[in-house]
């Protein structure tokens, strides 16, 4: 493994605690450490920038999908400061999954996330 994919995974595996984070000073300390300042998150239904509009965002998913959380599918490819990578959003209860996408991160000099732009694979009808 390159030392690259090294620090595109690290930065993955920031980006899931950051998802997985429910109390608001957990969630507040891992966006802090997965995205720059003024890092973006867009998806088809949401476009944010900086930590605060972050935390509300995946604050908002976990009110919509309480009992859930991301797990990553595959592995993340990359290269330079950039990496793509998909994930599930799974019920702890029982196993179902019935979010799934794929993201694609760019990376500042730091390896904290600048850009997410992200992709729904599977939604539930009427999301």
């Amino acid at each position: 493994m390159s030392a690259r994919t090294d620090r595109h995974s690290a930065a993955v595996a920031r980006y899931f605690e950051a998802w997985n984070a429910v109390d608001p000073e957990s969630l507040t300390k891992a966006v802090a450490a997965a995205w720059a300042a003024d890092g973006t998150y867009t998806d088809p239904l949401a476009e944010v920038r900086g930590h605060e509009g972050i935390a509300a965002l995946i604050t908002g998913a976990h009110e919509r999908f309480p009992g859930f959380a991301f797990r990553p599918t595959g592995d993340v490819d990359g290269h330079h400061d950039t990496a793509r990578f998909s994930w599930e959003l799974v019920s702890e209860a029982d196993g179902s999954a019935p979010v799934a996408g794929s993201d694609v991160i760019v990376l500042d000099a730091d390896g904290r996330i600048r850009s997410v732009l992200g992709f729904l694979d599977r939604v539930p009808a009427g999301a």
